[in-house]
């Protein structure tokens, strides 16, 4: 997590915390109208089309209200949960568990469990089990939350590599690869043509993030992985350094586009849009931007190439937005209904037919395109932080991602990095235990 984000989390769960405990709780007059706010800009018509669908379904009007960017609008959830102004439905952008157990601990968010499991479990069982997860607290959680669901995914999303058809024939290669071996020798093939292999927003240390824990997950599992974050395992530890050195091989291999820890993660979907490179990590959400800049791309969409080949390519994977429901709505109830008939079948349907989103309705999945159905093939083997029963220490992470980086542009090395970092988590720790 980058600074910027890590005073986000702190002012989101210091402002939560002082208005739960200053109990300035003042409720809402009824209302006729349901109150959702949200910041996805390229969702407001189709939002207002339902809202007037429903409205002839059900008689009670739903008022979709938009707030962008997406710093802004979490700067305007945190001044509405602090002067407890928040309305009947809202989304909390912030990834940590931590801030949303904040909301739910000052009596902001509703447990929805109940309504997910009533009629044997109809609304939980029809929509993807991982995006679920990512609201959901289990027992024993280290944020001491009752467990239970507690928000409602709208889509769903996982990062998987990319490849370019053309580019691909262009350079011989028949078949994609599906192990690392492979890979590289792909690599060798494209080079050989004079094409770039591959390219990401590595400028953006979140994808970084998420491509090497990937291959952390392959080569270790996630166990060996969680117990890293507890500090039971060095970053030190052999398994680490091969994670590591996935980078420094795809280096001195020249998979790399050329300043690929410079380029934001638009700069990339370019690249890749363009035919600047061959393979690309990114995620569901690329199909659109890949469609907007270039309708006629000829693409694929895989797993990232494994390294052990005993162990699942898991990739991130879960709900890309979510909304919870305000437990001190006087419309609580009617919120709940309107959330439930968001992620029905037919207005799934009717949002990918608008803006291309995954559904999270297992149901709706049908008639999509082969790449975005290729994401949600994912879905079932994915992993993501959101629902990791322990998270590293962001200064700790930092630390890790920067060093690849380093590695990248030959600055340092794998062993290097990792006795670093390593250093870093045991100062953390000593930290922590004062």
């Amino acid at each position: 997590m980058c600074p910027d984000r890590i005073k986000i989390s702190l002012l989101i769960i210091c402002g939560i915390f002082c208005s739960g405990v200053l109990g300035c709780s003042q409720p809402k007059k009824p209302s006729g109208q349901i109150e959702v706010w949200h910041w996805m800009t390229d969702r407001q018509d189709a939002f207002e089309a339902l809202a007037r669908k429903y409205e002839a379904e059900t008689g009670i009007k739903v008022k979709f209200d938009l707030f962008a960017p997406s710093d802004a609008y979490t700067q305007k959830i945190i001044a509405a949960a602090q002067a407890d102004v928040l309305p009947d439905v809202y989304g909390i952008l912030e990834e940590k568990k931590p801030v949303l157990a904040s909301f739910i601990k000052a009596g902001f968010v509703a447990d929805l469990t109940e309504e997910f499991r009533a009629d044997n479990g109809a609304w939980e069982t029809g929509l993807f089990a991982k995006a679920v997860d990512v609201n959901r607290f289990v027992a024993g959680n280290i944020n001491g939350i009752r467990p239970g669901i507690y928000g409602v995914p709208l889509d769903i999303g996982s990062e998987q590599m990319l490849y370019n058809r053309a580019l691909l024939k262009k350079a011989g290669i028949t078949k994609v690869p599906v192990t690392f071996a492979e890979w590289l020798a792909a690599v060798d093939a494209l080079r050989r043509v004079g094409i770039a292999p591959f390219v990401s927003g590595f400028g953006e240390l979140w994808m970084i993030d998420c491509f090497t824990s990937n291959y952390a997950f392959n080569i270790m599992g996630e166990q060996k992985v969680f117990a890293t974050f507890r500090g039971d395992v060095k970053y030190t530890d052999p398994d680490w350094i091969r994670v590591l050195e996935v980078v420094r091989i795809l280096r001195d291999k020249g998979a790399f586009i050329d300043g690929i820890v410079t380029k934001g993660n638009k700069v990339a979907e370019q690249d890749f849009a363009l035919e600047r490179a061959a393979f690309a990590f990114n995620g569901a959400w690329s199909v659109n931007v890949y469609r907007s800049m270039n309708p006629g791309l000829d693409y694929g969409v895989a797993p990232l190439p494994a390294l052990n080949p005993l162990s699942p390519m898991v990739s991130w994977g879960g709900a890309e937005s979510s909304f919870v429901i305000n437990n001190a709505s006087v419309n609580k109830g009617k919120a709940v209904a309107f959330v439930k008939w968001l992620t029905a079948r037919e207005q799934q349907v009717f949002l990918f037919m608008k803006v291309n989103s995954l559904p999270v309705n297992r149901d709706a999945m049908a008639d999509i395109p082969k790449n975005l159905a290729d994401f949600a093939k994912a879905m079932e083997s994915s992993t993501h932080p959101k629902i990791w029963p322990v998270s590293e220490d962001p200064v700790v992470s930092e630390a890790f991602l920067k060093g690849i980086q380093s590695i990248i542009i030959g600055e340092s090395t794998p062993s290097a990095v990792a006795a670093e970092v390593q250093k870093i988590k045991d100062r953390q720790m000593q930290k922590a235990k004062h």
